[in-house]
């Protein structure tokens, strides 16, 4: 049995038990909060807040994972030990208000021990019992449930079951929100086996936690409270590297004599084969005791632990559309390939090696996450791109390294240490075994400090959100919209609500209103409100976190009209201009996607009545050719005048192929934008009937806004029509001034730049004649001081300083010259042969004395030295009897 057949097992096992096995979600989060998808409950948040319905009552899966930063962030420990890692599998069973502790906890019990042959008198359980402090009381159903298990196994409940508090066995998802008592199931991996539970909860890697079941069945209140669910929950995680490692190096549950390993399973020995092919090194399992006391042999297995794990969680994010970048998830994904790459220089291995290890990875992981497989080539080049660009910093890192020594030749500053990590990619490790080895210390206690502030800054900048189960009264707050349907944009009726005033603005809200409000990237509606026949224009039209719509007028209202009937307007002319834009964007998107890769992801986007701004990812920019063919696809599809349909669906029935997008938080039923079959989205906004309605896309530009991030600009409709018609006029223009066609604007403009090209050539050379002229005149005119040729002149013209300057000492072969010539200020340089530096100075000295009492400054070496002083009269006089010292 290997770590293909314990996944497999665990998914047919529940299968057997009803459960539908629904895929992994992908490591882009659907919450703003988090970087990754670090737990396999992060996909199921909102069924567990009862603001979206459950794929099935009782669902199965394999969850990938990385925690990698924010909270839950292991990657300074992986490769140290045998345990961490920031990508892993979360094996889960889950139960949405169906079953509860009885059949979680006796269906682990039977997968482990029936069905894997875990011995049973090694297996231990935690219940939840509280603390002084902690929530709640006691589980005393699942210490019952447990004590029936091992008594009916000739167990001891009393040595077999452990009690814990909150900190071990109480799960809640925030302050705020679902929570509820776990219970761990740990087994002990010492060889004799007869530890009687004494090592549970002590952070022995001889006792490992196997499978932790959460039930799910309070809502914690913000004034403190523990209120239970109406529906309970049941949320289970297991570790597949773990215990795929386990019966790996217990040769199936039955020799516990060596030390527990993750590493020892199938998902990574092929990877290790490959890097011993690269490398010659082969592993073996040697784990350090002192990171400060590496032998050569546990700094290679290290490395093999550091690359094998980074490999896979770069290669899972980069096929799940996450793009190394220097900012948020990004950037940890920059980090690990660059603490990945430096490893790997301690095993000697150069060039894109992560890319060389891809294939053994896709072959073992690729049958269970097909998307690894589909997205190969992508992985590949997105890893040799950034592995090349990183030996560049890493060059410079190095260089840095090796000064700061110098330096520091005692110990190195927190704050060195910090710019090392930081912005050179160094793992501090690493950073401490090349300083070991020219006996350096390092400020540990500085380094920390330089990391907390970071820390703290993170915070500040991180997405904070409140999570609460749905409540039913917020949602029938929700201001009532229409604005979907074409027939109720204008004159519409409705009842005024009331209104509010807001940082100098004022809005009002009715019972139900077509004004679409500002959401998704697209702006809010425009247009009249009508109340006793006096119009109020409407500004703008926003939407608060209950569903309410504010409409933004420029003056409040008469207290008066509130309650009364009124009549909403939109202005259908800037909605329809809006609408098309919108729709514009999920054509991009979808052209975009065929034209790169399926990694593309929308960062954001912005959509008006004048155009339309769409961000990607995506690890290069993209060539004027695909922007062309993107731009006539699009246009394509415009012309075949295809329907776009939108429905709205519950989310569990949302089509497979649709596209969702991060941070978009979805409710229980979505809505559904269809173009033509092949674009299709879950999508809030407005769009236009057909794609013809679009009338001509036109890409403005293209351009990266940030590492890893691209923005396209385009528009379309009579937006595009008319920066068509401007374009000609330029062209027409251009044309008439040239006495050419445009279809001949090209040619003419060629001949005209090789003209000016001929006549820059010329002037060139006579220049050069010019200065070789000047030259050879201001060399008549030095004279000798301390034995050495000395010239000291004014010239016209600032860019004619260095070439005339070193010509003229070419012609007197050895001695000083200082020129100046005046501008916006007096600019000035000064060469010096050796001999002249000897008995007059150096240039920089030389440059120094003679601009310091004119308020100027120069610098450079004692051959050439340049610089500059502010204009001053008397500039002739002062140089007519300046002595050199």
């Amino acid at each position: 049995m290997d770590a293909h057949h314990i996944r497999q097992t665990f998914l047919d096992f529940f299968k057997s038990k009803e459960h539908a096995i629904v895929p992994s979600a992908p490591l882009m989060p659907t919450s703003p909060n988090l970087l990754f998808t670090n737990a396999g409950m992060n996909p199921f948040v909102p069924c567990f807040l009862e603001e979206r319905q459950a794929p099935a009552p009782r669902v199965a899966d394999t969850q990938k994972c990385i925690r990698a930063g924010g909270k839950h962030n292991d990657l300074e420990d992986v490769g140290f030990d045998t345990y961490h890692h920031t990508f892993f599998e979360m094996l889960g069973n889950w139960s949405f208000g169906n079953y509860f502790k009885k059949e979680a906890i006796e269906w682990a019990w039977e997968l482990l021990t029936r069905v894997w042959g875990l011995p049973k008198e090694r297996l231990y359980a935690t219940v939840y019992t509280p603390g002084k402090g902690d929530p709640s009381e006691a589980d005393e159903e699942a210490y019952g449930l447990w004590a029936n298990i091992f008594e009916r196994e000739g167990l001891d409940p009393k040595v077999h079951i452990s009690r814990f508090g909150a900190k071990d066995n109480f799960w809640m998802m925030g302050d705020t929100g679902p929570c509820g008592p776990c219970s761990e199931i740990h087994m002990d991996l010492t060889l004799a086996g007869d530890t009687q539970g004494k090592l549970v909860n002590q952070g022995s890697p001889w006792c490992m936690e196997l499978w932790n079941l959460v039930f799910i069945q309070f809502n914690a209140t913000a004034d403190g409270r523990f209120v239970p669910l109406p529906n309970k929950h049941v949320d289970t995680g297991m570790g597949l590297e773990r215990v795929a490692g386990i019966q790996a190096q217990t040769r199936g549950f039955k020799d516990f004599s060596q030390k527990p390993s993750n590493y020892a399973s199938s998902l990574f020995t092929p990877i290790f084969d490959a890097l011993t092919a690269l490398c010659g090194h082969a592993y073996q399992a040697s784990v350090p005791e002192d990171r400060d006391a590496l032998t050569p042999n546990e700094l290679k297995d290290f490395a093999f632990r550091v690359i094998a794990d980074h490999l896979r969680a770069l290669s899972f994010s980069i096929a799940d559309g996450i793009m190394p970048s220097n900012e948020g998830r990004g950037y940890v994904l920059r980090r690990i390939l660059r603490r990945a790459v430096l490893f790997g220089q301690r095993l000697g291995l150069e060039g894109a090696f992560l890319e060389s290890l891809l294939p053994a990875l896709v072959k073992t992981m690729g049958k269970a996450f097909p998307e690894l497989l589909k997205n190969q080539d992508l992985v590949g080049r997105v890893l040799a791109a950034e592995e090349a660009s990183f030996r560049k910093t890493l060059d410079r890192g190095l260089e840095l390294f090796e000064r700061l020594v110098k330096e520091h030749p005692q110990k190195l500053p927190g704050q060195a240490l910090f710019t090392l990590y930081d912005t050179y990619g160094f793992p501090v490790d690493l950073t401490a075994l090349l300083a070991k080895q020219r006996g350096v210390a390092l400020d540990e206690a500085g380094f920390e400090a330089a990391m907390q502030e970071q820390r703290q800054r993170a915070r500040a900048a991180q997405v904070k959100t409140v999570i609460e189960v749905q409540d039913a009264h917020a949602k029938n707050q929700a201001t009532h919209f229409v604005g979907y349907d074409a027939s109720a944009l204008t004159q519409h009726a409705t009842r005024l609500l009331g209104q509010m005033q807001s940082q100098g603005e004022y809005f009002f809200n009715t019972e139900s209103t077509p004004f679409y409000a500002e959401m998704g990237g697209q702006v809010g509606d425009q247009g009249v409100m009508t109340c006793e026949d006096h119009p109020f224009i409407v500004l703008d039209t926003q939407k608060d976190v209950n569903g309410v719509h504010w409409h933004r007028i420029p003056e409040a209202l008469p207290p008066e009209y509130i309650g009364k009937s009124v009549t909403l307007s939109v202005d259908t002319a800037r909605r329809q201009k809006i609408a098309a834009h919108h729709s514009a964007t999920h054509l991009l998107n979808w052209a975009l996607r065929q034209a790169l890769g399926e990694h593309i992801h929308q960062a954001g986007s912005a959509v008006t009545p004048h155009g339309l701004r769409f961000d990607f990812s995506h690890f290069e920019a993209v060539s004027k050719d695909i922007l062309k063919s993107i731009e006539r696809k699009i246009n394509e599809k415009i012309l075949e005048n295809h329907p776009i349909r939108s429905t709205e669906v519950p989310f569990s029935q949302k089509p497979k192929e649709a596209l969702a997008f991060f941070g978009e938080k979805y409710g229980d039923h979505v809505r559904v934008v269809d173009i033509g079959g092949y674009s299709i989205e879950l999508c809030a906004g407005t769009h236009v009937p057909s794609t013809g309605h679009l009338g001509l896309f036109l890409l403005d530009s293209e351009g990266g806004i940030a590492a890893g991030t691209r923005r396209i600009e385009a528009r379309v409709g009579m937006e595009a029509y008319q920066q068509c018609i401007d374009t000609l006029a330029v062209l027409e223009g251009a044309s008439a001034r040239l006495n050419c066609t445009p279809d001949t604007l090209n040619q003419r403009l060629e001949q005209h730049l090789e003209h000016t090209k001929a006549q820059a050539k010329t002037l060139q050379k006579l220049e050069d004649q010019w200065i070789t002229q000047e030259a050879k005149r201001l060399a008549a005119l030095a004279r000798p001081h301390k034995g050495q040729p000395w010239l000291l002149a004014q010239i016209d013209e600032p860019k004619h300083l260095r070439p005339l300057a070193v010509q003229i000492l070419n012609h007197l072969g050895s001695g000083a010259v200082l020129l100046v010539a005046p501008d916006d200020k007096l600019h000035a340089i000064a060469l010096a042969t050796p001999e002249a530096q000897k008995v007059l100075g150096a240039a920089n000295t030389l440059l120094s004395d003679f601009l310091t009492p004119l308020g100027g400054k120069g610098g450079g070496k004692p051959d050439m030295a340049s610089g500059s002083a502010p204009l001053a009269e008397g500039l002739k006089n002062y140089m007519s009897t300046y002595q050199v010292k």
